[in-house]
């Protein structure tokens, strides 16, 4: 995201109009809103980033098209008008200077190169990001995307397979067609291998002719088995650099299979990389109610309060999918669904949950605070840890395999697909609070979903004048990630009436009711974040070091030992004995509750 301030960042590439002033909250707060068009007919918000991020003023677009800027104190002295005479004219010089680079002299261009573009990451979700993004107005003016594989492949079968990803389903505007044309017009097609320096070289000349002798910026995307990460970094690094901008790399999940090798893996990347050149995806962070996580915390003072031991009872951190590795076994078994989706996943949604508040929300700020969680966790035992397997299900006629009958799985394999686990927080804000992890395969449905579970009310009146036991209905606040984004509240309350009878309620925010505007994937958010460099959502070495070493111990203990796992029918809600790990912490799984 486009930075700010040191406090707040925002995103906006929409028309809007500028510029009336009021005062909000006496004179500590302007209001500013969008009524004359601005200067140069450059979009507005985009220059009022510009002149945020030159006066250092926290501001906040919110969604009815007003700024709101917070001044200092000594700012506060300074007459409304003052502040717009301020504002227009750092406004206008911005406009004047972007319509100076606008003749091409010295703007900068952005290549994009997808390594591994033949693969099905590449055609499901990074050039339909990219569509997404050019849709959208959020590239810049002059960019390239590259597609480099080993695959014989032109510009025209390139362009022709990646059409048949790209979908109009943003807002189905007429002119989609015609996007997704000039879209393709701009990618093309390399063929090479990914340890050969003299492949990247020639990609290198070829992305030097569509750079036209600007500043040339560019990323790639490493959509390839990590055996060869190393490799294609080398190549990329040594052979098509930029050599007057910048140089980013993206590089996928896994990283590493434990701490050894993701250590080795980040000490080689980094023989050709620096840190901040290095982008760990993992597109969890990028989903729009994990974003969503600190503003409701952080900017809600009826949440922030309860964010504690004091208030809650546990926390559960839900991960389901209603298919199996459909063919995706070879894979999957070599790593399993706690390195798959536990250790990563889940793992950096629960330290954005449990972090302290950041001093800013500048991304090292934000991944300091992560890192501390991380290390505050007590190593994770396997007596709190269940493992689970699928097994073969005939429902409604209809026969279900096991993983084992996945003819890419090796017969007998011992690797989990469900996995449950209680993990412990050892500082002042979390101390002795369950937070359950559950993640799983060929499951009843498909859902992730966070579940705060708050503590019951002391002395709750209610239990005696009713006869029902309130503690077992507590207050719990639900995040559901995917699918149906929402986030709900459930209460206790009266049922309308002359008796008194109680029942749960949902306070609910659907988010397709409340917005229309469609959701952004995952990888369009991360995509535009790596362009802009943003860091936030993206992992720091130090922070995977944290990871791994919490879940090493684990993973080695139950391959050593060949723990065998419980074995659950496909389409069911997993192992029982996950039911017996939350009874063991007092804990109920919040997604198998009657009213859930």
């Amino acid at each position: 995201m486009a930075a700010l301030s040191s406090s707040v960042t925002t995103r906006s590439y929409h028309s809007g109009y500028l510029a009336s002033f009021s005062p909000v909250n006496g004179d500590r707060h302007r209001s500013l809103s969008f009524l004359s068009a601005s200067p140069q007919g450059l979009n507005p918000l985009d220059l009022c980033v510009r002149f945020q991020r030159k006066s250092g003023r926290a501001s906040v677009f919110m969604q009815d098209g007003a700024i709101v800027t917070n001044s200092n104190s000594s700012e506060s002295k300074t007459s409304l008008k003052g502040l717009k005479d301020e504002v227009l004219s750092a406004l206008s010089q911005e406009a004047a200077k972007v319509g100076v680079e606008s003749d091409g002299q010295s703007q900068s261009t952005v290549s994009i190169t997808v390594v591994g573009a033949s693969g099905d990451l590449a055609k499901k979700k990074i050039f339909p990001a990219l569509f997404a993004l050019y849709y959208e107005g959020c590239l810049p003016e002059h960019f390239t995307i590259f597609g480099y594989s080993r695959s014989k492949m032109t510009d025209v079968e390139l362009r022709n397979m990646v059409s048949k990803t790209l979908t109009c389903r943003i807002d189905k505007r007429a002119n989609c067609g015609e996007k997704m044309e000039e879209f393709l017009k701009r990618c093309f097609y390399h063929s090479g291998q990914y340890d050969s320096q003299e492949h990247f070289t020639e990609l290198d000349k070829k992305l030097k002719e569509h750079e036209a002798g600007r500043i040339s910026n560019r990323l790639f995307y490493l959509s390839i088995p990590p055996n060869i990460f190393v490799d294609a970094v080398k190549c990329a690094s040594t052979s098509a650099s930029s050599v007057n901008g910048w140089t980013r790399v993206i590089v996928e999940k896994p990283f590493g299979r434990d701490s050894e090798t993701s250590a080795a893996l980040t000490k080689s990347l980094k023989q050709y990389l620096e840190e901040d050149q290095i982008f760990r995806i993992d597109h969890y962070l990028g989903k729009e109610l994990v974003e969503n996580l600190s503003v409701l915390r952080f900017s809600n003072l009826i949440f922030e309060p309860l964010w504690s031991r004091q208030y809650i009872r546990n926390v559960q951190f839900i991960f389901s999918e209603d298919f199996g590795t459909e063919g995706r076994g070879g894979y999957f078994d070599n790593y399993g669904i706690i390195r798959d989706i536990m250790q990563n996943h889940l793992l950096q949604i629960l330290a954005l949950f449990a972090m302290e508040t950041p001093v800013s929300l500048d991304a090292e700020d934000i991944r300091n605070e992560k890192v501390k969680v991380l290390r505050s966790m007590r190593p994770i035992r396997v007596e709190d840890v269940v493992i689970g397997q699928y097994k073969s299900h005939t429902k409604g006629g209809v026969t279900y395999p096991a993983y084992t009958d996945d003819k890419t799985v090796p017969k007998g394999s011992l690797t989990p697909t469900f996995a449950a686990a209680a993990l412990f927080i050892d500082n002042a804000r979390w101390d002795g609070v369950p937070f359950l992890m559950k993640a799983g395969k060929a499951l009843h449905t498909r859902s992730a979903e966070i579940r705060v579970q708050f503590r019951h009310v002391p002395g709750n009146l209610y239990n005696r004048n009713t006869g029902s036991d309130l503690d077992q209905a507590t207050n719990e606040l639900v995040i559901r990630v995917q699918p149906d984004e929402a986030i709900y509240l459930k209460i206790n309350n009266k049922v309308p009436g002359l008796g008194m009878r109680l029942d749960r309620s949902n306070l609910n925010l659907l988010y397709s009711a409340r917005y229309s505007k469609e959701i952004p994937d995952a990888y369009e958010r991360l995509l535009l974040d790596a362009i802009e460099g943003e860091r936030r959502l993206f992992i720091r070495s130090d922070e995977l070091d944290a990871a791994w070493s919490l879940f090493t111990p684990l993973l080695k203990e139950i391959e050593e030992k060949k723990r065998i796992p419980e074995y659950y029918p496909y389409g069911s809600r997993g192992p029982v004995g996950a039911h017996y790990l939350a009874a063991k912490h007092k804990v109920q799984w919040g997604d198998v509750s009657i009213d859930q």
